[in-house]
């Protein structure tokens, strides 16, 4: 798992992967089909940006490569690599409480706002894969 050249792929379990924190101008891929859905995927150095079908899905700032991404209705996680301090949002539900988790440590309980908008940040180190998962509390 790393830097995904092709900048989304469907992975053999079902899972999508995305992102190319090495790119130093802005590249994307538009109308990627997984399973019915449509994914949107910008990325260079700076940002990371995944749309499923018109909606926000994830950002980093500044970019990473995000590997396994699987979501369901009550958890999001993913195995995400990078440099240095990262800010990750993922949108969910709205209003609503989860905990997040980074390399197994509970980062605590953070509340989506009225968007949905949940943000945290992650140390991330080039070449190492950190695991996040985020689950409804």
């Amino acid at each position: 798992m790393a830097i995904i050249k092709e900048l989304i792929k469907k992975e053999s379990n079902g899972t999508i992967s995305f992102g190319n924190y090495e790119l130093d101008a802005k590249k994307k891929v538009s109308d990627f089909e997984v399973s019915g859905d449509m994914y949107k995927v910008k990325t260079w150095n700076e940002i990371t940006k995944l749309e499923r079908n018109g909606t926000f899905v994830y950002e980093s700032l500044p970019g990473t490569a995000v590997n396994v991404f699987k979501e369901t209705a009550d958890e999001v996680s993913f195995f995400v690599d990078g440099m240095g301090q990262t800010q990750i949002t993922l949108e969910l539900e709205a209003n609503k409480e989860y905990k997040v988790f980074v390399n197994d440590k509970d980062l605590g309980v953070s509340k989506t706002d009225i968007g949905g908008k949940l943000t945290f940040d992650v140390d991330l180190q080039k070449g190492v894969m950190t695991t996040v998962k985020v689950v409804a509390a």
